[in-house]
């Protein structure tokens, strides 16, 4: 699961790493490169609502690995896009993996391991987003000025390929689960303002993190090497916000889930007032990675309490908000990179992880128990 958790974070925000390149190739604007991220948060969406009651009586050892298989399809086709519409097919096709997979997870940690054993569980799964972000980029961009964008792609499928193998072999059965439940988990209050507050969150990280890049090379002017480094210093950052994210979950859950957003806000616009300046800057992507890392984890932990009686639907809703985030977030930080400046997507994105914080309020509202 670690490893597939790897692979799929890496898959899907590898072109934030590679944006320049892939724009120059396939000659696009760099706002609509950025789209390609949010094509697979489309695809995402719909296969995470979708996915259980499509399964059917399919086994989890099967679907699973199958949804392996497309993202290893779909890395290929990314690797060999001819255009930038072949490049969006492809990206769309690794969104079903990315919805079905991650709507899934949760609900096979709380398979795997005994009730007491689930937050732990889950830090680990969630070591392998630390990872893939920790790697990825820096990787990516460095790879990318020697290989091509396109070798970079090519050097995870073999890596699918042994996931899909692993998983084949390791993972326990799963049955089919009506859309309705999914969906009608929004009735419950709790729910609601929760998935609120996860779409204002991560729509804000991803309306910034996406156009990271050019940023960087637009007013730090740094350089590939620079570059590289700099997102290094981003991904390692990782390790450290999901370790802590796990120590701390237990007896601040919901302390978390009301800083985590505002402090990535105050971080993201304090880049801006450090935008040409590279030391300061490496700290304060340091400290970006590490907040952000701990956010995916806080939500999934609170979702084993919050949904308690309803895992493999929660996990398909939460999955659901958080890749419609990811997507609509993407979008409008290109639109505004586009139309307005580079400056304007970093500021856009604060505002919304700050509307985050705002609407998990003092986090009273998140502590009813399920209906």
């Amino acid at each position: 699961m670690t490893l597939c958790v790897a692979l799929l974070i890496a898959s899907e925000f590898m072109p934030v790493s590679l944006l320049t390149p892939i724009a120059r190739d396939l000659g696009a604007t760099e706002g609509l490169a950025g789209q390609a991220i949010s094509v697979s948060g489309l695809f995402a969406v719909a296969t995470s609502l979708l996915i259980t009651s499509m399964a059917g009586r399919i086994d989890r050892r099967h679907l699973l690995p199958g949804l392996t298989a497309a993202m290893l399809v779909s890395l290929v086709l990314i690797a060999a896009a001819p255009n930038f519409g072949f490049l969006m097919a492809a990206r769309a096709l690794l969104g079903v993996t990315i919805g079905g997979f991650w709507s899934l997870s949760t609900a096979t940690i709380v398979r795997l391991v005994p009730p007491q054993a689930v937050p732990k569980a889950l830090s680990v799964m969630y070591m392998g987003n630390a990872a893939a972000t920790a790697f990825a980029a820096p990787i990516g961009s460095y790879l990318g000025g020697l290989l091509g964008w396109r070798g970079v792609f090519w050097a995870l499928a073999p890596l699918a390929a042994i996931a899909m193998a692993w998983q084949w072999i390791s993972l326990p059965s799963a049955g089919a689960l009506p859309v309705a439940r999914v969906l009608g988990l929004l009735h419950r209050p709790v729910v609601a303002r929760a998935m609120a507050a996860v779409m204002l969150t991560f729509g804000g990280a991803f309306a910034a993190f996406t156009y990271f890049r050019p940023f960087l090379e637009s007013r730090a002017h740094a350089t590939l090497p620079q570059l590289s480094l700099l997102l290094l210093a981003l991904g390692s950052a990782g390790f450290i916000g999901t370790f802590a994210a796990g120590a701390l979950m237990t007896r601040h859950l919901h302390r978390l889930l009301r800083m985590l957003p505002i402090a990535l806000a105050a971080v993201t616009a304090a880049m801006l007032l450090a935008q040409h300046a590279l030391c300061p800057l490496a700290v304060l992507l340091f400290a970006w990675g590490a907040l952000n890392a701990a956010m995916p984890v806080s939500w999934f932990n609170w979702l084993t309490r919050g949904v308690r009686d309803e895992p493999e639907a929660g996990g398909g809703l939460m999955v659901a908000a958080i890749q419609l985030a990811i997507m609509l977030g993407a979008s409008l930080g290109g639109w505004l990179l586009d139309h307005l400046s580079v400056s304007a997507t970093l500021i856009g994105g604060a505002l919304l992880m700050a509307a985050g914080t705002l609407t998990v309020g003092s986090g009273r509202a998140l502590r009813a128990e399920p209906a």
